[in-house]
């Protein structure tokens, strides 16, 4: 192993690796939330929507579908299966008359905090001698991934 920056030829095998084990892990992550939640009822989308109105606050749907990277009209529907279950509702937004803000509910804070905790217990289920500079390594990577690709991405739509 080498501490210098790797030339770009090497950085993409390199990072093409990560990419290997990040995509079967995520949705590996996604099957065990939803395998977990059937008895709440709650989809993997409708858990990413509370979980971001929990940590951020009350958001609109084109915000929310921005911060995720996802279609307005898919987080639009998470957002009606969460109203549904008492979880989320829209206030009046002052900042924008036609886009209400939507805001979690006492109820949506204890299902996201229920599942939280679970997913916290899955989580410390994880073997090995890991390191926080172990943890803000990859985390380091993969926001510099995530950074990389949306550079080409505002490329690709200019």
């Amino acid at each position: 192993m080498t501490s210098s920056p790797l030339n770009p030829d090497r950085l993409a095998e390199r990072l093409a690796e990560v990419y290997l084990v990040v995509g079967p892990l995520s949705r590996k992550v996604l099957r065990v939330v939803e395998q977990r939640q059937p008895v709440m009822g709650m989809s993997v989308g409708v858990r990413a929507v509370l979980d971001q109105l929990h940590r951020d606050g009350a958001r609109t749907v084109p915000q929310m579908a921005r911060e995720q990277d996802l279609s307005r009209q898919f987080v639009q529907r998470m957002v009606n299966d969460a109203a549904a279950l008492g979880w989320v509702e829209a206030v009046d937004n002052p900042a924008h008359r036609r886009s209400s803000l939507i805001r979690i509910t006492a109820d949506g804070e204890r299902a996201i905090d229920a599942v939280l905790a679970r997913e916290h217990e899955l989580m410390s289920h994880v073997p090995g001698d890991l390191t926080d500079a172990d943890i803000d390594a990859t985390l380091r990577v993969l926001r510099a991934m995530l950074a990389g690709l949306e550079d080409v991405e505002r490329t690709l739509v200019e």
